[in-house]
């Protein structure tokens, strides 16, 4: 897999993105249908999609009958109706599958499969006909976040809201983009990913930007390969949860620090009005987003022009206001 950069579609490298094979791909669910989703279709044209079915590559047949986590002791996956445990081949399994996927930058998972499933996947006491005790991740689900817990990773009911769906695309754009950081082995670019991210991490982290600001410094003159991996996980850190509207906020405030002196009362004003909005949930972010990119435009500030916070993914992906529907819990 590699992170190409598409000329057509502007400055952002493919990421590499695993993703459940019912999902627009394949009728393997185990009721032999396949599942429509808007977004992972219009995702498609921007990343390298690996997709996967963890059930038919054990052996399971489409359509099958279910299967389920229980749990009297400890965690088998079990056909209730066949009485078959496949607890050690979806183990083996997973093993195989996600041990060469040294390239991959994030997952797109069903939700609540007992195999794919990274939480919310019900868990029982026994095989046989009885309630849910508890809930928890699949067993392919829960293989991935054990082995790539920094990266991108959601399931298709999640990403119906609007908030995880631009966290999960922010992050995932800008880990696709450290990859070809990594890959060029240069200090240089390495120096270039860190400033043109300086604003997007002041949002997400800013205990975690100054530990990268360190790092890229490099004052003990520590080797390049040390300082990519130290910089790759608190990359990770940084970036962990998504930004709280105050935090997006101070970045804003920062923006406006770079035209105090161009602006008009008046527009300052509709700005810091559009602020309160966005801080009440009465406006979309994109909105501030759109005047704050508007005035680095007007006023030639390329500095801030390079900046991810203003183009965090391909842009036919942004959304100006939350179509999704709302999670079911």
């Amino acid at each position: 897999m590699k992170h190409e950069v598409d000329a057509e579609m502007g400055p952002h490298p493919k990421p590499n993105v695993v993703v459940s094979k019912c999902l627009e791909f394949e009728a393997c669910r185990y009721n032999g249908q396949l599942i429509h989703d808007a977004f992972v279709r219009k995702l498609e044209k921007h990343v390298n999609y690996v997709p996967v079915c963890p059930e038919v590559a054990i052996g399971l047949g489409v359509p099958r009958f279910p299967i389920r986590i229980v749990s009297p002791r400890e965690r088998r996956l079990v056909q209730p109706a066949t009485g078959r445990d496949l607890t050690e081949d979806m183990i083996r399994f997973c093993k195989e599958f996600l041990a060469p996927l040294n390239e991959v930058d994030g997952f797109i998972l069903k939700f609540r499969s007992p195999s794919c499933g990274f939480k919310d996947v019900r868990i029982y006491q026994k095989s046989e006909k009885s309630p849910a005790v508890d809930k928890g991740a699949g067993f392919f689900g829960g293989s991935v976040l054990e082995r790539f817990p920094g990266l991108a990773l959601e399931d298709e009911g999640r990403l119906r809201s609007l908030k995880i769906r631009e966290h999960f695309l922010t992050r995932l754009f800008a880990l696709a983009r450290f990859q070809v950081v990594k890959k060029s082995n240069e200090m240089r670019e390495l120096v270039r990913f860190h400033t043109e991210s300086k604003l997007l991490l002041m949002a997400y982290n800013q205990r975690e930007m100054r530990v990268l600001g360190k790092l890229v410094a490099n004052l003990e003159k520590r080797p390049l390969s040390e300082v990519l991996a130290n910089y790759e996980d608190h990359l990770h850190k940084a970036m962990e949860t998504a930004p709280k509207r105050t935090s997006n906020i101070n970045v804003f405030m920062h923006i406006l620090g770079y035209f105090s002196k161009e602006l008009s009362m008046n527009e300052k004003q509709f700005f810091l009005e559009t602020l309160e909005l966005y801080r009440e949930g009465r406006v979309p972010f994109t909105s501030a987003l759109g005047l704050a990119k508007s005035w680095a435009i007007r006023f030639r500030n390329q500095y801030l022009l390079n900046q991810s916070f203003f183009d965090p993914y391909p842009n036919d992906l942004m959304e100006w206001s939350d179509a999704g529907r709302p999670i079911e819990l």
